[in-house]
């Protein structure tokens, strides 16, 4: 049995870049099924948002924009992101008859014949043209290691595993990482906790005042030039400080933000550092971010030596049927609408070109 399908683009994820990508391909002439495909892992609507634990609440999500076409209005600022998020994404994708095809897992994408590209998932595969990849980083959390993390007789958790504060209750808990989640996690957690101790690599730089225009252009080209090189992209986030919000000055004024700097190794019962400081603990909790989930692309060899890939807006470098759209610079909810429809763009000039066809401006 052939089960080879064949479509002008495949979208590989279905969060906030996806979506995007996808309204933005039907607005340039593509017919889902006929002309592209969203295929995403996760088991419903709703990206990585779906999983945020119960307690971060609607009202407390910072910089969350609506989808190009369709606004994200009265929203219960009580209820929990994940609901507000998963019910609006699903309500998208059946507003515009995205037709996402779930759960598809990508297992790899490599060159297939008269230079098209071979998509290989869990449920068949697929010829496509060109290709854009949405897949984000909820897949791939990011744990340091450190000498005797092995030894450790606690709990050791990150940030994709957090389901709440209640869990710590009376617990020793070390935080480690000097991010949003970081910081989020350490003051929700710090009531219900006997003790908590949070270390950073680097001293923590909070943010006062707005952030305008003109810091998120700042920090989304730091982060560009990055992408740029072939090196692997840092968060617009790590770019821009911490809000020194209400939140965040209580943290500060009861103690609870006394950053310590990095301990030097595990033991069985705590954490260590290498001038004999030692600190108990129950649980460590890895707030240390995400990495791409790209590993499904490693067949077509589009890393750099510095370990990323070379993106010039969306488009890779060295293989102008890829788009990496929410990476890098658009790893922000404007960021991915504003990828998703560069890429359309791009990607109907390339292929119109391809036939022959005249491109508009």
């Amino acid at each position: 049995m052939n089960d080879m399908r064949e479509v002008e683009v495949v979208v590989i994820g279905a969060g906030q870049a996806g979506l995007s990508s996808a309204y933005h391909l039907r607005r340039t002439g593509f017919e889902p099924d006929r002309d592209f495909v969203v295929l995403d892992r996760s088991p419903g609507p709703g990206g990585a948002w779906q999983f945020r634990w119960p307690s971060l609440t609607y009202g407390k999500v910072h910089g969350m924009h609506s989808l190009p076409g369709m606004e994200l209005t009265d929203a219960d600022p009580a209820r929990p992101s994940a609901e507000v998020i998963r019910a609006y994404f699903d309500r998208y994708e059946r507003t515009f008859d995205l037709r996402v095809r779930r759960p598809v897992d990508v297992r790899a994408v490599r060159e297939g014949d008269d230079g098209r590209l071979l998509v290989e998932t869990s449920d068949g595969n697929w010829s496509t043209r060109a290709l854009i990849n949405a897949t984000g980083t909820w897949d791939r959390p990011f744990w340091p290691r450190y000498p005797g993390q092995e030894t450790f007789r606690g709990r050791q958790l990150h940030t994709a595993q957090y389901a709440g504060p209640e869990e710590f209750a009376g617990k020793r808990v070390v935080v480690v990482g000097g991010g949003a989640s970081g910081t989020q996690h350490l003051l929700e957690l710090a009531p219900y906790a006997a003790a908590t101790t949070w270390v950073t690599r680097r001293p923590p730089v909070f943010r006062e005042g707005p952030f305008d225009q003109e810091a998120g252009r700042s920090a989304v080209a730091l982060v560009e030039e990055r992408v740029r090189q072939g090196l692997p992209p840092r968060s617009v986030v790590s770019v821009t400080g911490l809000p020194l919000n209400d939140a965040v000055r209580q943290g500060l004024a009861d103690g609870v933000l006394d950053r310590q700097p990095m301990f030097d190794r595990i033991t069985p019962d705590g954490v260590e550092w290498n001038d004999g400081r030692h600190v108990s603990a129950d649980v460590i909790l890895w707030a240390t971010g995400f990495r791409a989930a790209l590993d499904h692309l490693t067949p077509l060899r589009l890393r750099e030596p510095g370990g990323g890939i070379r993106v010039e807006g969306t488009r890779a470098v060295t293989d102008p049927r890829i788009h990496l759209v929410g990476y890098g610079p658009s790893a922000s909810t404007i960021g991915a609408n504003r990828a998703g429809r560069a890429a359309a763009r791009d990607i109907r000039r390339l292929l119109a070109g391809e036939r022959g066809e005249p491109v508009a401006a």
